[in-house]
């Protein structure tokens, strides 16, 4: 079956993350160790909450920092909630724009209301996606099934002609589950071979 839509994954597979940034200027805030940070960050369901869109940003923003012992003002918590990102994309945008002219773009991630339009402002090769399948708008985060289905509705085709990758195992399997040809990223060369091996061509 050839495919007709190429869906990507955002953290780790076009932008770069590296959590460490932010979890250290907490830190000195809180004055606790930076491996402290996630953890208490994790002993609440706040993120999940958040990127599943129960929750606005100030709202998430308040209950973080109470969480935390932080007393932060609501842009410099963005500020320091968006240093996740690193600058440089981890494929090249003449691979978006390539498979875009043969193929319909979607973006499927699990992001929140913060991290999305500061990405999208970020990183002009964003724009080259015909559509964004986000956890806080649909309202359900990967690997549950429901927004691989809400992916492939937006496709517009069957869900054997969608290619899907995303860095994590579990959304790979997730997505073949549903229907789609997946695989697991793990660098744009790599990434290349897959699509190569499928036929599906952007140059």
């Amino acid at each position: 079956m050839a495919h007709r839509t190429i869906i990507f994954d955002l953290g780790r597979v076009i932008v770069p993350l590296d959590f460490t940034r932010s979890f250290h200027e907490l830190a000195a805030i809180v004055n606790c160790e930076p491996e402290d940070v996630p953890r208490r960050i994790g002993s609440s369901d706040l993120v999940v909450r958040f990127e599943s869109g129960e929750m606005e940003p100030r709202q998430f923003a308040r209950e973080l920092m109470t969480q935390l012992g932080a007393d932060l003002d609501y842009e410099e918590f963005c500020r320091i909630w968006n240093g996740i990102f690193l600058p440089q994309t981890l494929i090249p945008e003449d691979l978006l724009t390539g498979l875009k002219q043969r193929y319909r773009l979607l973006l499927l991630s699990n992001t929140n209301a913060i991290h999305f339009p500061m990405l999208r402002e970020s990183y002009p090769l964003l724009g080259h996606f015909d559509g964004y399948v986000l956890s806080y708008e649909v309202g359900v985060m990967k690997p549950e099934r429901r927004i691989f289905e809400e992916a492939i509705a937006r496709a517009g085709c069957a869900a054997g002609e969608c290619f899907f990758t995303d860095d994590l195992a579990e959304n790979v399997e997730a997505a073949r589950s549903a229907g789609m040809d997946a695989a697991q990223f793990v660098s744009a060369e790599q990434l290349m071979d897959e699509l190569r091996a499928r036929r599906i061509e952007w140059t």
